[in-house]
């Protein structure tokens, strides 16, 4: 699946060796966030930061204005770090993930 979608136009990828990558793509002047992860050993350690940063940076630089990502309304600590990082809660998308939990969507100028 994974070489399936970095083969796509615009679509990109960030691996920080035995930590963790994040997959995202750029459409026009936008950009989104596929996936983040980062290995639990690895975890509140900044590395998913240091990722979500550089995805940003590379973004822009292939013409992004802003960024949007969804997650987890149950995933606090991903939620917190998006925050932190300047994202706004922009939407959300009802019972989206298998157990029942909303996405929430939210987006950052870059």
């Amino acid at each position: 699946m994974f070489a399936t979608q970095i083969s796509l136009p615009g679509v990109f990828g960030l691996i920080a060796e035995k930590q963790g990558f994040i997959l995202a793509r750029v459409a026009a002047d936008e950009a989104e966030i596929l996936t983040v992860c980062v290995a639990p050993k690895q975890r509140r350690l900044g590395v998913a930061r240091k990722l979500l940063e550089g995805a940003e940076h590379l973004a822009s630089d292939w013409g992004a204005v802003s960024l949007f990502l969804e997650v987890s309304n149950h995933n606090h600590a991903a939620f917190d770090l998006y925050r932190s990082g300047g994202y706004e809660r922009v939407g959300v998308r009802k019972r989206y993930y298998a157990d029942g939990s909303d996405g929430v969507i939210l987006r950052k100028s870059i």
